[in-house]
């Protein structure tokens, strides 16, 4: 078997093992669209903004969430934006030597200082245990709405960097960031470029079809279409025609399935990567080209 597929379903197999009866959706498969969420989800944001770590509060339908955002790196207006949302359940503020994170893999333990301004967000439910993240995400509302509220906090970064003078920006993630990025560009497409990293628009079809259905619970499973109708945006995704997206998928990607999520891009140039989804995202050095190539053209 290709190892790439290989490590992405005994990455599934195990994160079946770990949740246990705490699987995507067991409690509630019920849930407003993502264009309600994040339409009724307000931020409270800085008056000014500086290198540091802001905690932040949103008030959304489903209560006070507890979004983030770090920015590492400020070199001044004159230089592009680079706006990052991490991936599912990652700790993407510790840049520590021996951090894990994509965000510190691709920019920061990298020999070529990036000439551009660097911001991390923290989606909600990421500054707690695994555990409580798990438990939180047994409920449908509860993801979409993490999900929307990373998408109206990239809109109010964007809203306060534009007065800046920053006219340059670019939003980016990898696989749940890489949604947030796409729902970004379908509700807002206020970013210069978008770059999404192993994602698409069908989400649903991550949990219904994909290797990692493993992690949906079977009584989710049977509500296929409840599923769908909240989580696949392609509709309003192709809805926006700016040429500004610039996607990258892994060919033998087990989650973010390669032959599903590139129908979401149609009409667009896609970067195709001869990874799955777990050695995709070890494989910083393509990911960090992608990303970079495009804000130079960009």
């Amino acid at each position: 078997m290709n190892h790439h597929i290989f490590l992405d379903k005994l990455t599934a197999t195990i994160g079946a093992l770990a949740t246990g009866k705490k699987k995507f959706f067991s409690h509630s498969q019920e849930s407003q669209p993502f264009f309600e969420l994040v339409e009724k989800t307000k931020i409270k944001f800085p008056e000014t903004i500086q290198e540091g770590t802001y905690e932040l509060a949103a008030e959304s339908p489903i209560g006070i969430l507890d979004p983030a955002f770090k920015i590492v790196k400020w070199y001044g207006k004159d230089f592009p934006v680079i706006i990052y949302h991490h991936g599912n359940n990652e700790r993407s503020f510790d840049l520590r030597k021996s951090a894990k994170n994509t965000f510190y893999q691709i920019f920061v333990n990298t020999k070529e200082e990036i000439q551009a301004n660097l911001i991390v967000v923290r989606a909600p439910f990421h500054n707690s245990s695994l555990k409580d993240y798990q438990n939180k995400m047994t409920d449908l509302e509860n993801f979409a709405a993490m999900i929307a509220t990373s998408v109206k906090l990239n809109e109010a970064l964007i809203s306060a960097l534009h007065p800046k003078g920053c006219d340059k920006i670019l939003t980016s993630g990898i696989s749940l960031g890489g949604w947030v990025t796409n729902l970004h560009r379908s509700y807002f497409n206020t970013s210069t470029a978008y770059v999404p990293l192993m994602a698409g628009t069908f989400l649903g079809e991550l949990f219904i079809r994909s290797k990692y259905k493993k992690l949906t619970a079977e009584n989710a499973l049977k509500n296929p279409g409840a599923l769908r109708k909240v989580l696949n945006f392609d509709g309003a995704f192709k809805k926006v025609t700016t040429l500004n997206i610039f996607p990258l998928l892994g060919r033998f990607d087990q989650f973010i399935e390669y032959d599903v999520q590139k129908e979401s891009y149609t009409g667009h140039s896609v970067k195709v990567i001869e990874n799955g989804h777990v050695t995709g995202a070890l494989n910083t050095k393509a990911l960090r080209n992608h990303v970079l190539d495009v804000l130079r053209k960009s």
